[in-house]
């Protein structure tokens, strides 16, 4: 009897894990009990995708990873060659090739605006983004609530400014399921670029009325996703 799958969710850059407690619930109440929501370095595409392995290599049985946004190029990287990993989920995400950057991507289609509204702090070796917090609700998560939307701009992770211009070497999409979620209000990831990399993976996709912040403010739909593909992967083992 194969094991039911651990469900591995990547925050992506200005968000962090409790991103996905919405998710995590309904999850939950689809009968997952496996979920595990990752603390994504932001610190460079290399290092946090050797952090991600690390976290699915430790995990025992089949393994479903869900990225978003940013966390969508981490996962494209780390899930390569990982026998365990059965299926990737791509929400309002980056599914880089070989070669490409995040920001590559971000800006292939028009109708990006987090460029404008981002402030660049320096720290020893580098310099950190943050998104403007009096910006965040129209920017970055428009559907979601004011108040909400404060305390998400309060506790945002910054990233690593290096980390959107790193070169992917690696593409877990070539060989491993995937569903992808497009989200049509998106002013972080076009829907273009995001329907660009699904169609050349073959990726499931479903599109939705939703701002980049979909984990928030779309928690139920996304957990939808990731339960399909949790229960085509499970069917394909089973077979």
């Amino acid at each position: 009897m194969s094991a039911s799958p651990t469900i591995v969710l990547v925050h992506g850059a200005f968000a962090e894990s409790a991103s996905w407690n919405g998710v995590i619930a309904e999850l939950h109440r689809r009968g997952h009990e496996r979920v595990i929501a990752i603390a994504n370095p932001l610190r460079g595409l290399q290092p946090d995708a050797e952090y991600l392995r690390s976290v699915i290599d430790s995990i025992e049985g089949p393994v479903v990873v869900a990225g978003h946004s940013y966390g969508g190029s981490v996962m494209t990287e780390a899930a390569d060659g990982a026998p365990n990993v059965k299926a990737l989920v791509y929400i309002a995400s980056f599914n880089l090739d070989a070669g490409e950057s995040t920001g590559e991507l971000a800006a292939k289609f028009p109708g990006a605006r987090l460029g404008e509204v981002l402030d660049a702090v320096p720290f020893p070796g580098g310099t950190d983004l943050y998104i403007q917090p009096d910006r965040f609700n129209e920017i970055f998560a428009a559907d979601v609530d004011p108040e909400t939307a404060a305390l998400m701009a309060a506790t945002q992770r910054p990233i690593a400014a290096a980390a959107l211009e790193d070169r992917a070497t690696k593409a877990a999409w070539k060989a491993i399921p995937s569903w992808t979620m497009v989200t049509l209000q998106d002013l972080a990831i076009p829907a273009d670029s995001m329907r660009f990399m699904a169609e050349r993976a073959g990726s499931t996709t479903v599109e939705i009325d939703a701002s980049h912040a979909v984990t928030v403010s779309e928690p139920v739909a996304v957990a939808e996703l990731v339960d399909a593909a949790v229960r085509a992967s499970t069917e394909a083992v089973a077979v």
